[in-house]
């Protein structure tokens, strides 16, 4: 199929109706109402032959999930911001039950004050619920990572929910050139979904309905070894992918970072501005590369240590606000992660794009050059820096 142009979240919903979802449940809520707005169409229409249940809250939209997820059927969600976190009981939920629900969330800031734009709020605070976790940083990624999200959660070696994150408004609301596969490809790709476990009434079964002090330990640790455990399977699908696409994932991808001694961090959709920024620095001949973070959970230790062993500075952007802590919880991460390493970046701390506000070129550029100022200088930041804040 050549080019077309489309939006980013009705590339979702494409991805969403070759995937031949049999069950949707969602509610709406600004900036992810494009996305099951085109579903019901495609429902209504016959498009798509599915149960679109209409619900009275993000927190029944996944709770019906769990319920048609856990008999059996391919069942996709998307939400926002507050309506995340309405979820947020029921998120933890769907990863310990094991069931390999797909949602797409556009990420949105957290009220208070009421804001409707994206930033990456609502996505840290659900890091910890044990959901596999991807971004994606354009409308082709958004329909790829879509398709290859059904296929990770419903692998048999897997079996947990999955979350894509498009920014919201950046990536949900642009209109970008987006190639989609033929229906024979999908099917190729993306086989049927069998859940090993499916709720049969001729074979009652109680899942997650009560764990005492004796058990619940064992059973935390041994979804957190699994859920650990599916990276492999992440990795074999986006290769599977990349042979029938010829578009290729990883956790973490690099431009420009050859020989670079100083590299940038990034993740979603502004990581396209921030390749702007490399490549007038290159330009100039100062040697900065940007690596970016597609895989968020599970976290990928290796790949991050790997990406940074010849770095000298590492500068982090998060688009969330830690309160009271360090800086940014990407940031956090990182240092975590490096922090047994001998040789180690010195890493430096910003946060920007609060609420939906951009973060332009030249400020990528500042944020860089600040960055290795800071480290040539040796002296210690504890907070990060709020990007273009006033006042």
């Amino acid at each position: 199929m050549g080019i077309i142009g489309m939006e980013g979240s009705l590339a979702v919903a494409e991805a969403v109706k070759l995937a031949e979802a049999e069950v949707i449940a969602a509610y709406p809520i600004t900036p992810q109402t494009h996305i099951v707005e085109r579903l019901a169409e495609m429902v209504a229409n016959g498009e798509l032959k599915a149960e679109y249940i209409p619900v009275e809250s993000e927190h029944s939209a996944l709770s019906a999930c769990l319920g048609s997820s856990a008999t059996g059927a391919r069942t996709f969600t998307a939400t926002a911001g507050q309506g995340l976190e309405l979820m947020h009981e029921v998120v933890y939920i769907a990863s310990a039950l094991r069931l390999p629900i797909v949602m797409a969330v556009a990420n949105r800031a957290l009220s208070a004050p009421l804001n409707v734009w994206g930033d990456h709020s609502d996505v840290m605070a659900v890091r910890d619920c044990g959901w596999i976790q991807m971004f994606a940083e354009n409308a082709q990624q958004a329909f790829d990572l879509t398709l290859c999200a059904f296929r990770i959660g419903e692998h048999p070696k897997v079996l947990f929910p999955v979350m894509l994150h498009i920014d919201g408004f950046h990536l949900s609301h642009v209109v970008e050139p987006l190639s989609l596969l033929e229906k024979p490809q999908v099917e190729a790709f993306l086989p049927r979904y069998n859940h090993p476990f499916a709720l049969d009434p001729d074979r009652p079964a109680t899942l997650g309905a009560f764990a005492p002090p004796v058990i619940y330990t064992e059973i935390k640790k041994s979804q957190d070894v699994a859920l650990r455990a599916t990276k492999l399977t992440i990795l074999d699908v986006w290769k599977e992918y990349g042979a029938i696409s010829q578009r290729h994932y990883h956790p973490v991808e690099h431009y420009r970072t050859e020989d670079a001694p100083v590299l940038l961090l990034t993740m979603g959709s502004f990581s396209e501005t921030a390749m702007v920024a490399i490549d007038e620095m290159r330009e100039k001949g100062k040697k900065v590369g940007l690596i970016r973070l597609r895989l968020w959970r599970p976290f990928p230790f290796e790949e991050v240590r790997q990406a940074v062993a010849d770095a000298e500075v590492l500068v982090v952007l998060d688009r969330c606000l830690s309160f009271g802590g360090p800086g940014g919880p990407v940031c956090s991460e990182i240092k975590a992660a490096l922090y047994s390493q001998e040789k180690r970046p010195k890493v430096v701390s910003f946060v920007g794009g609060l609420g939906g506000r951009d973060i332009s070129v030249q400020e990528f550029v500042y944020m860089i050059n600040k960055g290795a100022e800071i480290a040539r200088s040796g002296r210690e930041v504890e907070e990060a820096e709020i990007i273009g804040v006033r006042g």
